[in-house]
């Protein structure tokens, strides 16, 4: 029974790396199709542009993060050994870490655009 279980945690745990790629990869071919098309519009190098092609990709890059760590989650979480754990404690605090430098990120920049965006209306 127990190999049963490791077995279906292992395919969930694909399926949700599988996944994670699929937003990573989603998010790049949006973001470098955003920043093409800002490019030829000759708006490459604009503050509201740049910034929105960042926080769509980084939105993208945070929830893939989150999903590789549930795949770790679930692959770790029947009958770990200890070097299971401290490996999913390595794993977790990395890609926690960087979670909270990109969603910092985005609360930066997030203010900034709607900033930006509200300066044009303020003026004569």
């Amino acid at each position: 029974m127990d190999e049963v279980v490791r077995a279906v945690a292992s395919y969930i745990a694909l399926a949700l790396e599988v996944f994670a790629v699929f937003l990573v990869s989603l998010g790049g071919v949006r973001a470098a199709i955003g920043s093409v098309h800002a490019l030829l519009r000759g708006r490459g190098t604009a503050f509201v542009s740049t910034k929105e092609l960042f926080l769509g990709f980084a939105s993208w890059l945070v929830l893939g993060l989150e999903f590789e760590l549930a795949a770790d989650i679930v692959r770790t979480a029947i009958s770990p050994s200890w070097t299971d754990i401290g490996k999913l404690g390595a794993i977790a605090v990395i890609r926690t870490g960087l979670n909270l430098f990109l969603e910092r990120d985005l609360d930066k920049y997030a203010a900034a655009l709607r900033s930006a965006e509200a300066e044009p209306s303020q003026r004569p």
